[in-house]
């Protein structure tokens, strides 16, 4: 892993209480920010602002977004208002419409908690500025060459983060503290070894090639920021953390490298 920064990461950002609870978790994304020197910028994608095209926000100034209910009283007390930066928004867009890809900009203060609770955490004096691109649910393919874009027009200080969930079936969760189950453990331990070994044509396929896919993720948009990020580096990652909350709730990070692209 390059000694000053990943080119682009991801972040599985569990539940909301994620904010509050002293698991690994939140510990590990605490010592991350501190870990490398603060980007430029962030570009988070996270599976819970989804649209029909990769819409992005161009807002000055953002606020949290408690975009849940019934969790403790204290998690909705929580403030995390990070800058923007429209400049940069509109350049962004500009290179995904001349990469064919469908986007727009848009105007929505409000960022969801798979945005600001890994970033309060990571960034918690809320100064880094901030890139919030929709996501659209599924489609690994479509997934992959947004991150490709953004890889090609966005220096190394700009830092690319998927958010999302390594194993997320919210049908399956258990008490704190009870162990995960073999099929998501099994899922897991396939994602980690495709993405170290950088096999992105199998990552692809992962619905037909992974183990218990379809159990590991019955819907698919906690899966396809992970794609963002694997398309924005074009090379294989490592795994910064690895452990699990609620029982199967996956809360794996990778951090992936930039690396030369064949013309």
């Amino acid at each position: 892993m390059n000694a000053l920064r990943p080119k682009a990461l991801f972040i599985s950002h569990g539940a909301p209480t994620l904010a509050l609870d002293e698991i690994p978790a939140h510990q590990f994304l605490v010592e991350l920010g501190q870990r490398f020197p603060k980007p430029r910028a962030v570009i988070v994608v996270s599976p819970h602002w989804g649209a029909p095209i990769f819409a992005i926000k161009q807002d000055e100034r953002y606020r949290a977004w408690h975009d849940f209910g019934g969790f403790p009283d204290e998690l909705y007390q929580i403030q995390y208002a990070p800058p923007g930066n429209a400049a940069l928004a509109a350049r962004i867009a500009g290179h995904l419409q001349e990469a064919q890809i469908a986007t727009r900009l848009v105007s929505d203060a409000r960022l969801d908690h798979g945005v600001w609770v890994p970033l309060m955490l990571m960034y918690p004096d809320a100064d880094v500025p901030v890139i919030n691109i929709a996501c659209l649910g599924r489609d690994p393919q479509v997934h992959y060459e947004l991150g490709r874009a953004l890889g090609e027009a966005m220096d190394d200080d700009v830092l690319i983060i998927g958010s999302g969930s390594a194993v997320h079936n919210l049908h399956e969760l258990a008490a704190p503290g009870t162990p995960p189950a073999s099929w998501a453990t099994r899922f897991d331990d396939w994602l980690r070894e495709r993405i170290e070994a950088g096999d992105h044509q199998a990552l692809l396929d992962y619905r037909a090639r992974a183990p218990d896919a379809a159990r590991a993720h019955p819907t698919e948009e906690h899966l396809m920021p992970l794609y963002v990020a694997l398309g924005a580096a074009g090379a294989g990652g490592q795994a910064l953390h690895r452990s699990f909350s609620y029982g199967n709730l996956s809360m794996a990070c990778y951090g992936f490298d930039s690396t030369p692209r064949l013309a």
